[in-house]
């Protein structure tokens, strides 16, 4: 019987130690919507969620060419937000691409890219500090209606502004970054 005893206090001790052990919060709360291009369209999903940003919109893509990114970008703008976008310094040499970053740069939307070419692959959105997205998906037609593609939308505030951190760490790092030349 003691035995036993002891043997449930040990385990009891272990499980409160472990409940002291392991952060409770961060990423625990969060809440993960997954789409998967085609059939979720997920690129319209975003957009979608551009609509809703109040004080910024940080997006960083390989590549971006979808006229609904554009717009919905432009539109979060002329709302106020700070928009902002990094992108790949090669890429910018594809005529589509030119397009949207030149659309992007009439509505003042600052542009910083890469100095280190094909090596900017990253895909993530984020928007005032509770809502990220991250995956696969390009900003492009065919990311969102023909590819195999996938997007997941992050709703937790602590992992949202860890990801405006590292936004924000690469827009203010001028050894990899540089602002994008229009001309």
């Amino acid at each position: 019987m003691n035995a036993v005893l002891a043997h449930s206090i040990v385990r009891s001790l272990c499980f409160v130690v472990l409940m002291l052990a392991v952060p409770v919060g961060a990423g625990w709360s969060a809440t993960v919507e997954v789409y998967y291009s085609p059939d979720d369209a997920p690129l319209d999903r975003l957009a979608t969620l551009y609509g809703h940003a109040h004080r910024y919109l940080y997006v960083a893509v390989y590549v971006l060419t979808s006229p609904r990114a554009v717009e919905a970008m432009v539109a979060a703008k002329k709302r106020g937000v700070d928009v902002r976008l990094i992108t790949d310094r090669q890429r910018t040499e594809d005529v589509k691409q030119r397009t949207a970053l030149h659309a992007l740069d009439l509505a003042g939307i600052p542009i910083v890219v890469n100095k280190h070419d094909r090596l900017m692959h990253l895909k993530q959105v984020v928007i005032d500090d509770e809502l990220n997205a991250s995956g696969s998906m390009n900003h492009t037609t065919s990311g969102n209606r023909y590819n195999d593609e996938r997007l997941d939308v992050i709703t937790d505030h602590a992992i949202t502004v860890k990801a405006r951190e590292k936004f924000l760490a690469m827009w203010d790092d001028h050894n990899r970054y540089q602002a994008w030349d229009a001309h």
